[in-house]
């Protein structure tokens, strides 16, 4: 690798790392074993993202310039940044890939690219890059494309076929807040731009003929946090409506850094990382465990999740009524609102219950978190008495004050 290369890396890898929308999950499995091609989405494992069945993958995360013709106020990138700007070619940030691949560093590509000249040039070159990857090279390894939401349709499209999986950051959950920090950018471009992507993945999916061509499996996008006024209701309320009706496979969101030379509009500190930890335990409440967003909502204080609780636990604490729950007759439905018990755990549980009657001990074996199940469920030898009606139930369940050592950050 030359020194121009080098330098070009550094400055583009660390320009993309504000980009939280580059887990490889869900990608189609593309196997060089027995044909020609370099490269598989499914191999053993610089960029960690995780699989549904745990895997680590390794990719690359670039972008192809970090130059850019919109000046998006919260974004480090943006025209009026006073940062170093370096810029790849097609043909250099696919032969990177290759030579990052060859040598076992990586297994897959996210590339992402600041806006220049135009949405259209910006995406030819996205999609010039993965075409040269895919069809000179014959590289079968994970690719992950930014997608420009003003861009040809038809660019789009020829993304969705070279690409594994496609993500058109939304960036902000309030339209009100695009306009004033983004101006150059629409919210509703952004939605047909998803709209499009869902449609063509539906089409492909419902495609039965032996020529059907492959498209990318799923699409996901990403939210600043604590970039303006937007509360966790709002960002939620947002998110289900992106789940519902794109079909996204995720919601990304991202604590606000503050950058050099910002707006006098953003806020001066970063939001407490763990409020970007609570909207993640949400998300996952409402794509995985049956919960809508109107009673994730109904948990939060003022709109803001509890930074001390998860909100699993602080929606059970407001509804007490519907506990203890008897684990050897509860639905799973039931079972997974259970603060501490998980879709696993629920499941054998329901297994397990067809062969005899659950006692202490049976859960001991089949849940990872005891101490927090047992003020909310009953079974054949444990009831939790008058423990679910304590004031002092909310500060047991409390993580417990940890004292931080001489390296440990506040």
């Amino acid at each position: 690798m030359g020194f121009e290369i080098r330098q070009k890396l550094a400055i583009l890898a660390d320009a993309a790392k504000y980009d939280a929308s580059c887990a490889s999950s869900g990608g189609q499995k593309r196997d060089s074993r027995g044909a020609t091609g370099v490269g598989s989405v499914n191999g053993s494992g610089i960029c960690h993202s995780y699989t549904p069945d745990g895997r680590c993958v390794s990719l690359l995360k670039i972008l192809l310039t970090n130059y850019c013709m919109y000046d998006c106020a919260f974004c480090v990138n943006r025209v009026s940044s006073n940062v170093r700007r370096a810029r790849f070619t097609p043909a250099e940030a696919a032969q990177l890939t290759l030579d990052f691949y060859r040598r076992n560093f990586i297994e897959g590509l996210f590339l992402s690219s600041g806006i220049i000249r135009s949405p259209d040039y910006t995406m030819e070159q996205l999609v010039e890059t993965a075409r040269l990857l895919r069809e000179d090279h014959q590289f079968r390894g994970y690719i992950h494309l930014k997608t420009i939401p003003d861009a040809d349709p038809a660019l789009i499209a020829r993304a969705g076929e070279l690409a594994d999986r496609l993500s058109c950051n939304i960036e902000l959950p309030q339209e009100q807040s695009l306009k004033a920090l983004a101006p150059e950018k629409r919210i509703s471009t952004i939605r047909r731009s998803m709209a499009s992507i869902r449609s063509q993945i539906d089409g492909h999916a419902a495609d039965k003929s032996a020529r059907k061509r492959r498209f990318a499996t799923g699409q996901s996008t990403q939210m600043i946090v604590g970039a303006d006024s937007a509360d966790d209701s709002a960002i939620l309320r947002t998110s289900a409506v992106l789940y519902g009706g794109y079909r996204l496979r995720r919601v990304y969101y991202s604590a606000f850094s503050p950058i050099p030379d910002a707006s006098a509009a953003l806020p001066l500190r970063a939001p407490p990382l763990q409020r970007e930890h609570r909207l993640y335990q949400a998300d996952w409440l409402l794509r995985f465990y049956g919960f809508d967003v109107e009673e994730l909502t109904q948990a939060t204080d003022g709109g803001m999740l509890d930074l001390n609780l998860d909100p699993k636990t602080s929606w059970a604490l407001k509804n007490r009524a519907l506990f203890p729950v008897d684990v050897n007759r509860a639905p799973r439905e039931m079972l997974l609102r259970v603060p501490g018990l998980g879709v696993r755990a629920a499941d054998r549980m329901i297994a397990a219950r067809r062969h005899g009657a659950l006692r202490l001990d049976d859960i001991s074996r089949l849940a990872s978190s005891v101490k927090k199940i047992l003020p909310f469920i009953t079974a054949l030898d444990w009831t939790p008495g008058a423990t679910l009606d304590s004031d002092r139930l909310m500060q047991k369940l409390r993580p417990e004050p940890r004292q931080l050592d001489l390296f440990s950050c506040a």
